[in-house]
């Protein structure tokens, strides 16, 4: 994978390129030092991911991610910064990550992972947004306060979402989290990806596998990427199984 590192500081940009380089299949093709700079590296060295500072002067971080989505084929942005509060904006230019500095090694490989998982059509499509929707752009990503920071988690690796009491449980991939969501909200945002299973659950379609029921006549779903099934109330069976046969 051929990484660019943008960031104004010196010593960010060698630690960075230190840990990249003991990352197997990753390769730093080249460093900037500002967001016009990058956007001039991204045109010569081709780069498939971009790890990016924000504050940076002539031109932060999300002014120049805002102008890699526009192009044919963007490169795969990952924002490294010491603040948390330019979530909501990275979210409007379709960051793949959210790193808090000092960046973790372990953080890094997984978001670089995830970013080995998009192939370059789908990279391309995260560019494809019309005026209409830069006014509301879709979330990509769901964000979570945790003892590492800021973290994004992205919305195709989650599984479910379970509520219980004030706080709402994103089981995803890599473990799970909680966040200061209502399931509410997020099944009317998240509607054609999540399926209401349980008054406490939204399951991802996605990740949909079967629907089974016990002995005792309790219906269960088995979700892709799970050992244990879920429970299906009996008021949302029949929609579950007419969506199934639909998928």
């Amino acid at each position: 994978m051929r990484v660019l590192i943008v960031d104004d500081e010196p010593l960010a940009r060698e630690r960075l390129k230190r840990m990249v380089d003991e990352i197997p299949d990753c390769q730093v093709v080249a460093a900037a030092v500002n967001g016009k700079d990058a956007i001039e590296q991204v045109e010569s060295s081709r780069p498939e991911v971009v790890l990016m500072d924000i504050r940076m002067p002539e031109m932060d971080g999300l002014q120049a991610a805002a102008k890699l989505i526009e192009q044919k084929h963007p490169p795969a942005v990952i924002f490294c910064t010491a603040y948390d509060e330019y979530a909501v904006e990275a979210f409007d230019v379709q960051a793949l990550g959210y790193l808090m500095k000092p960046v973790n090694k372990e953080d890094l490989m997984q978001a670089l992972s995830r970013a080995t998982r998009l192939n370059k059509a789908q990279l391309s499509a995260l560019g494809k947004r019309t005026k209409e929707q830069e006014n509301s752009p879709p979330r990509s990503h769901i964000s979570a306060r945790t003892h590492r920071g800021l973290e994004l988690i992205p919305i195709e690796d989650i599984f479910y979402f379970r509520a219980d009491q004030k706080y709402v449980t994103v089981h995803h991939e890599h473990g799970e989290v909680l966040i200061d969501e209502t399931l509410k909200d997020l099944e009317k945002e998240l509607e054609e990806r999540f399926y209401r299973i349980h008054r406490n659950c939204l399951v991802s379609v996605g990740h949909l596998e079967a629907m089974e029921r016990s002995g005792q006549g309790q219906y269960r779903v088995k979700v892709r990427g799970l050992e244990d099934s879920l429970d299906v109330s009996r008021r949302h069976v029949s929609g579950l199984r007419k969506l199934m046969q639909s998928l």
